[in-house]
């Protein structure tokens, strides 16, 4: 029989019951074999049959609440200490075995020799003659010793070159003699194809780049030891680059592809990065399409770790970052394979990223699974004809490890259709019986699925309130140093806001009805809303699909395992068990990413600037875990027989949570040498000249300028600096392009907030030189102005256009104006230790003469190495800083034109 048609008997067996006289008095407990209502498995007249004779026993009904709170407790704890488990084992000693071909040790010491020299930034000493140098002479070693039947040919570029890009709301990027140092490994007879590994040496400035990205570099150096004195033949060339310009936003890989000879080779690449430092490293971008590559990864790679889920992620544009994946797509088209270290991004671009901070491990999985490729790319007859294989995309997502699983996206609509289409089946079974047996199951089915729509959205609501005051009274990143406090606050709230509104709905709207029915109508309302979840996705193209797959497809065969024990014992502890067996896959597996989500975006957070409210961001994060975590728990809450120590319990730690993080307890931040999770500050001192229409300087200040890199600004500065409050506040030039300040990167969106305290003029041994050169009228009606600049490694130019005038085109880029975010144009220039003056024009046509001019520009010196980089007062003041932040500072100048 089923659910409609007993829920309808039960019904009636009640109304007749209330007749005579035996229905419960509100507030009171009904009787408990007319609670109970027929079981599974058993019919309507042989329930009743049973009810009035008494004879029989009916299996209770109501699941114990500790027992059922418990069993979901310790197994998510189980699953989730399965998944640390499997992020722990960085290398399978089985698969590594005893004496592996990379040696990490090696590779290790290459890390120490380039860590030693110290921050590498474009145009510095350390960067464009030490690095290189050392890298060259490592070479020359590798090739001394390799085998006679591989050819080793070595080229340093110094390549000039501009381009614009759409990151970071969008910029041109212009560079001079920068450096590539770039090693081809070939057959003794030459090779017509090849593959690229891809590292950067550079750093930013104030950090020894370990991770980001001396390691992999030092890993690449291996590989070509290894490959180059392996007696096994290349089919194919490796070009190794080491670029000297990534940090400068990816300028060197740009110049290599667009001007290197050898780039004309490359059929495929594999581009080595990091987002954090050590642990697994990431496989988080593939294609575009070539689906082949993911086949070469999924065979090859020693220890797997990839998701079609992070590269979807990344490419949504939601993270703040780029690699120069984006170059060798856009501009070489050349399709790869991005990897990138993502644990521990706390100390990504700091002090801290220092050799000791990465493990051995972390080194021999990342070269064992990159050699394992490059090989595999090297010696296969794909690459040669690669466009032949070049559409489509793929499915792919390693399982904890150990496997990669991969299959064609058209394959994978397929599947989510046919999946689709057996739920269809499934649930119109129910839905189409005839009126007399369906009609209480549909109406039940539909109020379900609203009341999980509210107990979601109200579950979503309650945490945004709870996070917009948390950060109304300025106690936002709590959890930063401290993440299981997001966790007790919003985490307990979302789950204790689902279980209320589902408590309550059971208690006043569900009271007369079977628990057995119910815990069956909110399975298949889960089920109906993942299949809704597959069938968007999948008519989006996504290939994360296959995680709504996963979640429908697992526990319909759950289903059918519990179906018997279901009917013949009702919610007993076999029961629970094998239910929750049925749904160790779908919860594993998003356990799993779930982790790798809060590794990547909890650090994030800490830097995304002052605009963005962090605590929003996690608290909205960890209600849809919530959310879905519980989908397919929501029938025990029908099940049980209370929930009321749940929620009291749940809402108790919430509660408490809530009360420490408003007193201030949880401090975001850590010195901690073991684990340092510092607050980041940018501090430029700088000198600002304002001149008019005229030429003369109608304003000249100098001062510190201050900007946080996350959402608390200065609050917790102020007490050990107590200059540094919102009394100086910055005032932003209207005038001016991008409020009148030296922005390195054109990020002023994300960061409003900064600081201006004053301080003695800057004067640089070097300082910049702006000058315009003439200034033309042309054939099509338009005023040309062109410009000469000389002065440090690296420097900014702003432009913003009066009413009345636009900027037409440009000598930069591919001669179209590139605007960022609020209408002012962005230009990020860098050179090598030596560069010729930067000359460049802008054209303009005006529509009328403004009387203030038709075009304001600004040239910003920022000074990132050498002498010039310090100032006694910006050395005082950074040594003021208290030891759980990291205060990067430069020297800067700043001057601003009318025309």
């Amino acid at each position: 029989m089923d659910w409609g048609s007993q829920s309808a008997a039960v019904r009636r067996l009640r109304v007749s019951g209330e007749r005579r006289g035996n229905s419960a008095a509100p507030g009171q407990k009904e009787p408990e074999a007319l609670e109970q209502g027929p079981q599974l498995g058993t019919s309507t007249q042989d329930w009743t049959r049973r009810r009035s004779s008494g004879g029989g026993r009916v299996a209770e009904s109501g699941l114990s609440e500790a027992r059922a709170a418990l069993a979901l407790l310790f197994y998510l704890l189980g699953l989730r200490l399965l998944v640390q488990l499997s992020l722990r084992q960085l290398v399978l000693p089985a698969v590594s075995g005893p004496r592996p071909e990379f040696n990490a040790l090696r590779a290790r010491n290459y890390l120490e020799h380039i860590t030693s020299i110290g921050p590498r930034t474009t145009g510095s000493l350390e960067n464009e003659v030490l690095t290189v140098n050392y890298l060259l002479e490592q070479i020359k070693l590798i090739r001394a010793e390799s085998n006679s039947i591989h050819k080793i040919s070595i080229d340093v570029q110094h390549p000039t070159g501009s381009f614009s890009i759409d990151f970071l709301g969008g910029f041109t990027s212009y560079y001079d003699n920068i450096t590539n140092v770039v090693v081809k490994l070939e057959p003794k007879n030459g090779a017509q194809h090849a593959v690229l590994s891809n590292c950067h040496f550079d750093s930013v400035a104030n950090s020894p780049g370990a991770s980001d990205d001396a390691v992999s570099c030092s890993v690449m150096l291996e590989i070509l030891r290894v490959m180059s004195t392996s007696s096994e033949a290349l089919q194919h060339a490796v070009i190794f680059l080491f670029n000297g310009a990534e940090e400068n936003v990816l300028q060197a890989s740009h110049g290599f592809i667009t001007q290197h000879p050898w780039a004309n080779l490359i059929r495929a690449f594999i581009n080595l990065e990091a987002a954090g430092v050590g642990g697994k490293e990431l496989v988080f971008q593939t294609g575009p399409e070539n689906p082949w590559l993911v086949q070469a990864y999924a065979l090859s790679a020693k220890h797997p770790f990839a998701s079609v889920v992070a590269q979807e992620v990344f490419q949504s544009g939601i993270i703040p970052s780029d690699t120069d994946f984006r170059i060798y797509r856009d501009f070489g088209s050349i399709p790869g394979i991005d990897l990138a270290f993502i644990e521990n991004g706390y100390i990504y671009h700091t002090r801290y990223d220092t050799p000791d901070r990465i493990l051995t491990d972390s080194i021999q999985r990342a070269g064992d699974n990159i050699l394992a490729v490059l090989k595999y790319l090297a010696t296969s007859d794909r690459l040669a004809s690669s466009f032949e294989y070049r559409h489509g995309n793929m499915v792919f997502f390693d399982v904890l490890g150990l496997f990669v699983i991969a299959y064609p996206a058209r394959v994978g609509s397929i599947i989510n259709y046919m999946v689709v289409v057996v739920v269809i089946l499934y649930l119109g079974k129910k839905f189409l019986k005839p009126k007399q047996k369906a009609t209480n199951y549909t109406k039940d089915f539909f109020c379900g699925l609203g009341i999980t729509l509210i107990s979601w959205f109200t579950s979503l609501v309650t945490v945004l309130i709870i996070a917009l005051f948390i950060s109304l009274i300025g106690q936002s990143l709590s959890w930063y140093n401290h993440f299981y406090v997001s966790v007790c606050l919003y985490g307990t709230a979302a789950v204790a806001k689902i279980t209320l509104v589902h408590t309550l709905a059971k208690r006043f709207y569900y009271m007369h009805t079977n628990e057995q029915y119910l815990g069956e109508v909110f399975f298949d309302i889960s089920v109906f809303v993942h299949c809704t979840s597959l069938l968007l996705l999948t008519s989006r193209g996504l290939c994360s699909a296959f995680l709504s797959a996963i979640w429908v497809v697992f526990p319909l065969l759950t289903k059918l395992l519990v179906n018997k024990e279901f009917k013949q014992n009702g919610v007993k502890g076999r029961f629970i068990m094998i239910y929750l067996l049925g749904m160790f896959i779908p919860y594993l597996y998003a356990l799993y990413l779930i982790w790798a989500v809060f590794e990547m975006f909890t650090p994030i957070l800490g830097r995304s600037g002052s605009e963005i409210p962090p605590d929003v961001v996690l608290a909205s994060i960890l209600a849809l875990c919530a959310m879905i975590l519980s989908s397919y728990f929501i029938n025990f809450i029908y099940l049980a027989k209370n929930t009321k120590v749940t929620i009291l319990v749940l809402a108790s730690v919430c509660a408490a949570t809530f009360l420490l993080v408003c007193s201030g307890i949880f401090f975001p931040y850590s010195a901690d040498p073991a684990n340092p999770k510092p607050k980041r500050v940018f501090l430029q001192h700088l000198t600002r000249t304002f001149h008019g229409l005229d030429g003369n300087v109608v304003k000249r200040d100098s001062g510190i300028w201050i900007n946080g890199f996350d959402y608390t600004g200065m609050s917790h500065i102020t007490p050990h600096i107590p200059e540094i409050n919102d009394t100086i506040r910055a005032p932003c030039e209207e005038a001016a392009p991008l409020c009148g300040f030296p922005w390195y990167l054109p990020v002023h969106f994300l960061i409003r907030k900064n600081w201006y305290l004053p301080a003695p003029e800057v004067s640089p041994r070097n300082p910049a030189h702006f000058r315009l050169i003439s200034k033309e009228q042309t054939p099509w009606d338009s005023m040309k102005l062109t410009f000469e600049v000389t002065g440090p490694s690296h420097m900014s130019f702003y432009v913003r256009t009066h009413a009345g005038s636009t900027l037409s085109q440009w000598s930069l880029g591919n001669g179209t104006p590139v605007t960022s975010k609020g209408g002012d144009y962005f230009v990020f220039y860098s050179h090598g230790l030596q560069a010729s003056p930067w000359q460049f024009w802008i054209d303009m046509k005006v529509s009328e003469e403004p009387p203030e001019g038709m075009v304001t520009v600004a040239i910003a010196a920022h000074y990132l190495s050498g002498e010039d980089k310090r100032s006694p007062q910006l050395d005082a003041l950074k040594d003021r800083f208290p030891d759980w932040t990291f205060p990067s500072g430069w020297v800067c100048t700043y001057e601003l034109y009318v025309f």
